[in-house]
């Protein structure tokens, strides 16, 4: 798969770090977003697979990126 863009989300209590790259790894942004700029960011933004970090949110943000079409990855960190 290396067509199309993915983002990167750092979930967070109330900013969320959000990346964007292509699927090489070509980095195209880095953002500081609070809840609700991220909520219109992803409903805003084109089509793009998300990935974040397995953690006790993620389950939430993941059908929330389900509702708004987003196909989602999460992945967990080294323990």
């Amino acid at each position: 798969m290396t067509t199309g863009t993915m983002i990167g989300i750092d979930l967070a209590k109330n900013v969320f770090q959000v990346h964007r790259a292509s699927m090489t790894g070509e980095l195209q942004f880095r953002k500081k977003l609070s809840r609700l700029q991220f909520r219109k960011f992803m409903a805003d933004d084109p089509v793009a697979t998300v990935v974040m970090e397995a953690c006790g949110s993620a389950h939430y943000w993941a059908r929330e990126m389900a509702r708004l079409g987003r196909s989602h990855r999460s992945m967990c960190g080294p323990s």
